[in-house]
Formats: C-alpha cells, structure tokens, sequence
C-alpha cells in the first residue's frame, strides 16, 4: 500500500498544487489548531477521503505545507548565500527579496507567524528543526566566511549574530504581511512606508552596519 506521501507524489502536478494552496491559506489564516482538513478539501475541489489517501492525518498536511514553505525558503535564501559578493552585499540582496517575496507570497509568511503561535510541542520542534536550521546554518557560516576575510569584526559569536540578523528579517517580513505588524510599521514610520522600499532596506542596512560591523 503506498503510504501518504508517495500517493500525494502520485497526482497531478495541478491537483497537487490545488491542495497546497488550499492548505496554505486555511493554516495561515487560522493556524495549526482552528484549521479544518474538510474546508481545504472542499477548496481543493477533493474529496474528504482522498484527503485521506494523501496524507494520515491533519498534522501530515501541515508538516507537508511546512515542507513547502521551507523549499520556498531554501530557494529564496540560498541563491544568495551562493552568490558571489561579501557579506554584507548579500544582507542587503536578502533584505531586498524579504521586501519582493513577501508580497509575492503573502500566506507563507502568515504561516510563518501563526506558528510562532503553536502549542502542540511535538510540532513546534518539527518546524525548528525543518525551518529554522536551515537559516541558522546558512547565517552562521557566511559570518565564519566573512570574519576569516576580515570583512567583519573577529569578536562576534557567529551563531549569536545569525540568531539576532535573522530577527530582523523575521520582524521585516511580518512587517510586510502581516496586519498587526504593518499597522506597526506605519506607526513608527510613517502611513507612506510601504511606497518607500529602498529607504527601509538603506535605514536597516544602516543599523546593521553601525551595530555589528563597524570596528
């Protein structure tokens, strides 16, 4: 018998993505707990026990989305991170695309702040692990890189800088998405902030130099 996963891989590309986006909207709308697995399959346009065929349970559909989103992730970030240019041309392109990919993708991002409200432990430590690991050692070792080069100062702690820089990318990309957070952003910024991308990414690049490269 095939097990969910390979079922799911089984279907159309376009069903697949039906389901997806179904999924996405109804997680980051409502979170991991008030989400209803027959509402997705209702908008996916599949039945409740297809649903079933494709994945055990409702956890299986959100650590599939999870999935998703950390795919979307890898390939945002680490396009980057590959790329050629010092640390700090890359911290700026990542702010830059933070800004782009976060209008483009509006729901991942509000997935990514429901979950930051999860109290299902098991779940929460799946996602750290999937999500997380990914941006602490991709952070971590372009800070290593950059100090051997002397581009950055030599008494930073690579892993504590990576936790804080990303911080700031987490709070820019609620800020982006996010009702709570833009009505925030405006507030101390201004109502026109979001017509002004190139004067957040040059005020934050600002502050990250001042803070933690400059020797």
């Amino acid at each position: 018998m095939n097990s969910p996963k390979n079922t799911f891989n089984r279907i159309s590309e376009a069903k697949q993505k039906k389901i997806i986006e179904s999924a996405l909207t109804e997680f980051a709308e409502k979170g991991y707990t008030s989400a209803n697995i027959n509402i997705i399959a209702e908008k996916a346009g599949v039945s409740i026990g297809a649903m079933y065929k494709y994945f055990e349970n409702k956890e299986d559909l959100y650590m599939k989305i999870i999935a998703y989103a950390v795919e979307k992730l890898n390939g945002v970030l680490g396009e980057i991170v590959t790329s050629h240019g010092n640390l700090i041309v890359k911290i700026e392109q990542i702010i830059k695309a933070i800004q782009k990919h976060t209008r483009e993708n509006v729901y991942l991002t509000k997935l990514y702040n429901q979950m930051t409200t999860e109290s299902h432990p098991e779940i929460v430590q799946k996602i750290v692990s999937d999500m997380e690991g990914i941006s602490a050692q991709l952070y971590a070792a372009q800070i290593i890189e950059a100090q051997k080069k002397g581009e950055i100062r030599k008494d930073i702690d690579p892993k504590m800088f990576g936790f804080y820089l990303d911080n700031l990318f987490i709070l820019l990309q609620f800020s982006y998405s996010c009702d709570y957070y833009k009505e925030r952003l405006k507030m101390f910024v201004g109502e026109d902030v979001f017509e002004k991308d190139e004067a957040v990414c040059e005020e934050l690049m600002k502050f990250i130099k001042g803070a933690f490269f400059l020797k």
